[in-house]
């Protein structure tokens, strides 16, 4: 399956931070909320994501909601993704960035296989 990943889309100095994952038939919207001061040590306070249609139609989740919270283990396994995805080793390809991308990118599907019924 082919995918794009958009990583850090957001204003400066902002505390949200979007992530968007667009596939061949739909997208996953991830939004990250942090705490403090971004440009010093921000903490990781809670990571939302949604599923959209390539038309912008959300996409009801198993319990009939739009959004999933992570949580617990997948939590603690996200923050550490999503440190890869922002390390400097990363941004100045010293390591595989399609793998990294791919830990990442698969760590949300199976987060999406669990909590949605898709078509």
């Amino acid at each position: 399956m082919n995918y794009t990943l958009e990583l850090n889309t957001q204003e400066p100095y902002s505390n949200i931070v979007f992530n968007t994952i667009v596939f061949d038939s739909f997208k996953v919207n991830i939004v990250e909320r942090y705490a403090g001061r971004m440009n010093s040590n921000p903490k990781l306070s809670y990571v939302l994501f949604k599923i959209r249609t390539l038309d912008d139609v959300i996409i009801k989740t198993r319990n009939d909601n739009g959004r999933v919270k992570i949580k617990g283990d997948h939590f603690e396994t996200y923050q550490k993704l999503i440190k890869v995805l922002n390390s400097y080793d990363y941004k100045n390809r010293l390591i595989n960035r399609q793998a990294a991308d791919q830990d990442y990118v698969h760590f949300i599907l199976s987060l999406v296989l669990v909590n949605y019924q898709l078509n």
